[in-house]
């Protein structure tokens, strides 16, 4: 099935458009969306250490504006955003 990721903040630069898309197997878990995002760091990115913490650290959103957490079962076609902790004081 196919699954979206809405970019944002810090999480922007993973990709010169506003998503990225992903073919997952039905019931893959957030956890199962978080590691396939993180291979797409190494194979796009030589593995950027700072764009895996990011992916480590963010939140994701589903389309129904709620946090889900990285046992969430996935089991239909769905978009989802990545929230990145945002820092400053």
């Amino acid at each position: 099935m196919k699954v979206s990721i809405d970019l944002f903040g810090s999480a922007r630069d993973f990709s010169s458009k506003n998503c990225i898309n992903f073919e997952l197997v039905k019931n893959s878990s957030i956890k199962d969306l978080r590691n396939k995002l993180l291979g797409f760091i190494d194979l796009k990115f030589n593995g950027n250490e700072t764009f895996k913490k990011i992916i480590n650290t963010s939140a994701f959103c589903s389309d129904e504006d709620k946090i889900v957490l990285d046992n969430f079962k996935i089991d239909k076609t769905q978009r989802f955003s990545i929230i990145p902790p945002i820092g400053g004081g």
